[in-house]
């Protein structure tokens, strides 16, 4: 990429602590810190609330405004304060059970498109003439793998000769 920026999702996961609830956490802290990164030129934000507590999601065009935002006294008091201080994670990407930030190579389609195919087999070449000689009976028994080719051959060679005459 030659110097341009793409918007990231950042994630701020605030766990429930022993004595307050993240949700408390989150009541307490919102408008400050939605307020912090629409003024650090946040594009787009959104909270979660979940059973195991609560996600700050922000966007921002670039890292310079997420370290802007980061830094503010107040999202550092907001960060400080949380319930439980071994349950904060902060991390790039969307939080929660978002997946990964690039889409997933495609399963194979189900049902008969799925099957194991055969492997492909070997192609054998045949020479097809109007007269056979003992050295293209050998060629042949050597393509289709037969095992001892030369009395085959002595065999056809003495046919050749009774016909001919």
């Amino acid at each position: 990429m030659s110097g341009e920026t793409r918007a990231e999702w950042w994630s701020i996961e605030v766990f429930h602590g022993d004595r307050l609830p993240a949700g408390r956490w989150k009541d307490e802290y919102e408008d400050t810190l939605t307020e912090a990164a629409v003024t650090s030129g946040a594009l787009y934000w959104e909270w979660h609330e979940f059973s195991y507590g609560v996600i700050f999601e922000v966007c921002f065009a670039g890292d310079e405004q997420w370290d802007a935002f980061r830094n503010l006294p107040a999202v550092r008091g907001a960060l400080d304060s949380v319930p439980d201080p071994d349950g904060l994670l902060i991390y790039r990407g969307r939080g929660g059970a978002s997946g990964g930030r690039f889409p997933r190579k495609p399963k194979p389609a189900p049902g008969a498109a799925s099957i194991e195919l055969e492997e492909p087999r070997k192609r054998r070449r045949v020479r097809l003439r109007t007269r056979s000689s003992a050295e293209d009976f050998r060629e042949l028994a050597e393509t289709l793998g037969a095992e001892d080719t030369r009395q085959d051959a002595e065999q056809e060679d003495t046919r050749q000769s009774f016909a001919r005459g």
